[in-house]
């Protein structure tokens, strides 16, 4: 037992970190499907501003935990669909409004 879990440590260090994102839920009315927000800012290359943008991942929400609004860290793992390449992590803040 204590030589299985020491092998999959090992492995996961060498495969190394999962990309992780932080985002806020825009839908959660898929079963076991969150669609997460994603908003990064970059600096323009030529005008020095800062420009934002965003992008849609579907993440696999196994208990439909998160709601509407909550930031979420989801992180890459293989693909569950056509559409899910990322799973739900944890829940990092919740939404203030009532559902």
């Amino acid at each position: 037992m204590a030589n299985e879990t020491a092998a999959s440590g090992e492995a996961a260090r060498k495969r190394g970190a999962r990309q992780e994102l932080v985002g806020v839920v825009t839908s959660a009315r898929m079963q076991k499907t969150i669609v997460v927000k994603v908003t990064r800012a970059t600096q323009h290359p030529l005008y020095h501003r800062v420009v934002r943008s965003a992008k849609k991942y579907y993440a696999h929400d196994e208990a439909g935990e998160a709601r509407v609004g909550d930031t979420v860290r989801i992180a890459a793992t293989r693909p569950l669909s056509k559409l899910k390449r990322w799973r739900l992590k944890e829940i990092v803040a919740r939404s203030t409004r009532a559902a």
